[in-house]
């Protein structure tokens, strides 16, 4: 059995957002049921270990509260700064443990990454995700996906070798083509972002899809289950939005077994 792991499940900015003090942001200092770092998810598997999906500027803290303190691997989305923010942290633990990081990322966002920080790779040996790889029983690919006024994102699809289990993870996008929409479609695990409820600001300005965008989506995809990320300081988890049965919000610390 692989676990999955929520171990932020904000946005660019997180919550609560340093400037803001509307109730959200403020719940999030007190009781903390708000509070979210950036997005990332920490795969468990027996084989493959302790394997994350993007490595954000809160990676340090999301490891300690994780109790965790070596990554066999991480793959990366994109190269945006809440995805890759904490590279450089996990560089420095590589090289003072003594071990060369792996890390797994299309061919295109490779070079953003080391154009910025030519240096990871002396802690970091960085590999192609251009083609399928395999994650302990898991063969997974990456496909790229609109991200809006923010350029490309990707998505990752896992389907499990010996049974037909499959998820997968997208966690910036929006305007979806039909060709990008086709890997998931038919999933029994959807990890969807969604950076607002219903977003006031004009479609050109966006860069991931609301809620009410997604459930939308979902009757289509029809996964068997889907839990949203990428939140922003607009969903407030106190609140009882009207989901299906089969839709929830992450939160931090939650755990799903695929």
């Amino acid at each position: 059995m692989t676990k999955l792991m929520f171990r932020g499940t904000g946005d660019a900015m997180g919550v609560p957002r340093v400037y803001c003090g509307c109730p959200v942001c403020e719940e999030a200092r007190s009781t903390q049921v708000n509070k979210r770092y950036r997005s990332s998810l920490q795969i468990v598997d027996e084989i493959a270990g302790n394997v994350w999906i993007d490595c954000g500027p809160d990676w340090a803290r999301q490891m300690e509260e994780a109790g965790a303190r070596q990554v066999d691997a991480i793959l990366i989305t994109h190269a945006h700064f809440d995805h890759i923010g904490g590279l450089v942290e996990w560089a420095d633990a590589c090289r003072w443990l003594g071990k060369r990081g792996v890390a797994y990322s299309p061919s295109e966002v490779i070079s953003e990454i080391l154009a910025r920080f030519p240096w990871l790779a002396t802690h970091i040996e960085f590999r192609s995700f251009d083609e399928p790889i395999t994650i302990g029983n898991w063969l997974a690919r990456a496909w790229r996906v609109n991200h809006g006024k923010n350029g490309y994102s990707y998505a990752f699809r896992f389907d499990h070798k010996e049974s037909d289990v499959a998820w997968a993870y997208c966690s910036d996008s929006i305007g979806l083509s039909e060709q990008e929409q086709e890997p998931l479609l038919g999933l029994d695990l959807l990890i969807f972002g969604t950076s607002f409820y219903e977003e006031p600001y004009a479609y050109d300005t966006r860069s991931v899809y609301d809620v009410t965008e997604a459930l939308a989506l979902i009757q289509k995809w029809k996964p068997r289950t889907t839990y949203f990320t990428h939140m922003s300081h607009d969903i407030d988890l106190r609140h009882p939005y009207p989901l299906p049965h089969n839709a929830s919000f992450a939160y931090t610390g939650l755990v799903v077994e695929v």
